[in-house]
C-alpha cells in the first residue's frame, strides 16, 4: 500500500539535499531556495511541473512504475533509494524495473556536465535509458520506443529506416559490431530473461542476425571512428568514447570530432539545431 504522506516528505527532502551544481545546471544570483526547485526536478525527470509539484503533496497521485523511474533518475538516487521510493509508492521493486534500466548516480552527473556534447547511457540490451539534447539532435529520440524497440539491436535488424543515419558502405560492421556487443551480454548475463528473448526474436526475425549469431564474433574497440550522414548538416565523422559502468550493465557513450574538421564544425551547427528537426 502506498504512503502518499511518507512519499511526499522523501520528495521533498530529496529535492532539498541537491544543489543545481550536483545536475549540471546554474545556481543563479537571484536562486533563494536551498535545494532544487520543483520546476527543475520536474524537467530533470521528464515530466509537466504540475505534476511533480502535486506528487510532494500528501494526497497527490499515486505515480506509475515510469514516472518512479524518471524521477529516481531526476533525483539522481542510489539503487537502495530507488528501491525506498518504489516502496513507498506501493509499488514492487528490483525485478520489475531492472537494476540496468537505473543509471547509478556518479554516472548521472557525468552525463549532467555534458549538456552540450553528444551523449546517451545505454544498458546491456542496447536501450537508451537518457540523452542529451544534442544527442537527441544527433541520432533522434531513442528513449520514445517500447518493446522490443527499446533496442538498438533490435530496430537495426527489424526497420530498414534505422540505418539510414550511416552510410551503407559500413552496415556490415555495424551490423557485425551489434551482433558481437549482444553476444557479449549474453554470455555475462546467460539466464536473463530480457536478453534471452531479444536474442531469440532477433534470430527469427532477421537472417542476417542470426548468420552473425552463428560466427560468434567478439567486440572490438569502442572508440573506433563512426560515421553519420545527417539530414541537417551532413556528412559526420566521429569518435565515439565509452565509459563502462562498473558492473558492465550500462555504458555513457560521448560523441566527439576533431577540432579543425569540417565535422567538428557541423557539430557545433548541429549543437543549435532544435532536437525536435532532428531524425
Amino acid at each position: 500500500m502506498a504512503d502518499r504522506a511518507a512519499l511526499a516528505a522523501f520528495l521533498r527532502a530529496r529535492r532539498a539535499a541537491l544543489q543545481p551544481e550536483d545536475v549540471g545546471l546554474t545556481r543563479g544570483r537571484r536562486r533563494r531556495t536551498g535545494g532544487l526547485r520543483r520546476e527543475e526536478v520536474a524537467v530533470l525527470s521528464d515530466m509537466s511541473p504540475d505534476y511533480y509539484s502535486r506528487l510532494e503533496q500528501p494526497h497527490g497521485p499515486r505515480p506509475s512504475e515510469q514516472m518512479l523511474a524518471s524521477i529516481a533518475r531526476g533525483l539522481h538516487l542510489s539503487l537502495e533509494e530507488r528501491d525506498h521510493l518504489f516502496q513507498l509508492a506501493g509499488h514492487a521493486v528490483p525485478r520489475r524495473v531492472r537494476r540496468g534500466d537505473h543509471i547509478n548516480p556518479g554516472m548521472m552527473r557525468v552525463l549532467d556536465r555534458l549538456e552540450d556534447t553528444p551523449a546517451q547511457v545505454m544498458n546491456h540490451l542496447g536501450e537508451t535509458l537518457k540523452q542529451t539534447r544534442h544527442a537527441v539532435a544527433l541520432l533522434g529520440d531513442e528513449t520514445a520506443y517500447t518493446g522490443l524497440e527499446r533496442s538498438a539491436h533490435y530496430r537495426w535488424f527489424t526497420d530498414p529506416g534505422s540505418r539510414l543515419i550511416h552510410p551503407e558502405s559500413d552496415h556490415a560492421e555495424q551490423s557485425r559490431l551489434m551482433v558481437a556487443d549482444l553476444h557479449g551480454a549474453h554470455a555475462r548475463y546467460a539466464g536473463d530473461s530480457r536478453t534471452g528473448e531479444l536474442v531469440d526474436a532477433l534470430r527469427t526475425e532477421s537472417a542476417e542476425f542470426d548468420a552473425l549469431w552463428r560466427e560468434r564474433p567478439v567486440l572490438g574497440p569502442f572508440c573506433a571512428v563512426k560515421h553519420f550522414r545527417h539530414p541537417r548538416v551532413g556528412e559526420l565523422e566521429l569518435h565515439c568514447q565509452t565509459l563502462v559502468d562498473p558492473d558492465q550493465s550500462q555504458r555513457l557513450l560521448v560523441y566527439t570530432a576533431v577540432p579543425g574538421t569540417e565535422s567538428h564544425t557541423s557539430l557545433q551547427l548541429l549543437s543549435v539545431l532544435d532536437p525536435s528537426m532532428s531524425v
